[in-house]
């Protein structure tokens, strides 16, 4: 395989975390809104915003552990 093939797809792997950063700041940014709209319903609303940031981080994490199996096997 060539080398500098291998470094592209790496960082395009990597890019997956600018994605799930992008993300996850919406989803914050919609959880405070929603909490401020209705503070009855903010634990409601930080459980399902804990869940959806589990979720995003594993795919910014699922595209570090593909950079590096492009990088390393």
């Amino acid at each position: 395989m060539d080398l500098n093939l291998a470094y592209i797809g790496a960082g395009l792997a990597v890019m997956t975390g600018l994605g799930a950063g992008v993300g996850m700041g919406i989803a914050t940014g919609k959880a405070t809104e929603a909490a401020g709209r209705q503070p009855e319903a903010t634990g409601k609303i930080s459980s399902l915003l804990f869940v959806g940031l589990a979720l995003t981080e594993s795919v910014a994490i699922y595209g570090f552990v593909v950079a590096l199996l492009i990088l390393f096997l």
